[in-house]
């Protein structure tokens, strides 16, 4: 990790003490009870995200005017379709792309996940893009193959993220050929970037500067996969 000495917006151990109490105490009483320590929690994943957000426009200028709060994800878990039916996610996610969070599934960006228990994550890509997308980025593939190389190969992009990752077909998608030079990058369904961080890691005074880090070696893969 890269260190700096200018103070800069950090993730307390108080925030990941509260997500790992409610992980224990998912309940809607205990919650209320505790609301003041969720907001606390909230407010300081608010401005560590605004704060990354703000650097992240030195080199993605097309973040500029981005607002944290619209990136971040409620704590709230979705239950109405699910056999789960846990009332609160034990985790703060924001993902950080033009328009906020609700472009999540149409646009390359990048994701700040803090879940305690060694779960947190930086991550950016595209996860499962629907149809129109994932054809234009197997496309583009197909016609600029080597320059899509360069950037996952890159030692920079390897050294924090290893390979890129994604499901894939088990045949050539439709329009393809089996016999393509890249048809294993092509048969992915998803073009992914990610790592996991320790809770050890989280904490470190040169968190900040880490995620910013993964953020600028994650760009030229996002750039080639908004490219349509």
């Amino acid at each position: 990790m890269i260190k700096k000495h200018q103070k800069m917006e950090q993730i307390s151990k108080s925030t990941l003490d509260f997500l790992t109490d409610l992980k224990y105490h998912n309940e809607r009483e205990w919650f209320n009870a505790n609301r003041k320590r969720y907001n606390e929690a909230k407010a300081e994943y608010e401005r560590f995200v605004q704060a990354v957000i703000e650097r992240i426009i030195d080199f993605d200028p097309i973040l500029k005017g981005l607002e944290a709060k619209n990136c971040m994800y409620r704590i709230n878990r979705d239950i109405r379709f699910s056999t789960d039916k846990t009332i609160y996610k034990t985790h703060l996610g924001a993902f950080t792309v033009k328009g906020g969070k609700k472009n999540g599934d149409r646009i390359a960006g990048y994701y700040i996940h803090i879940e305690p228990g060694n779960n947190s994550m930086i991550a950016g890509g595209a996860y499962m893009p629907p149809m129109p997308w994932l054809t234009s980025i197997r496309n583009n593939i197909d016609e600029k193959g080597e320059t899509f190389l360069k950037i996952i190969n890159d030692p920079e992009f390897r050294t924090v993220f290893g390979e890129i990752e994604g499901e894939k077909l088990k045949g050539a998608p439709k329009g393809f050929s089996r016999d393509n030079r890249y048809i294993d990058l092509i048969r992915m369904k998803s073009y992914l970037a990610s790592i996991i961080i320790s809770d050890k890691d989280v904490l470190n005074t040169d968190f900040f500067d880490f995620i910013i880090k993964a953020c600028k070696a994650m760009k030229p893969l996002n750039d080639f996969l908004n490219d349509y």
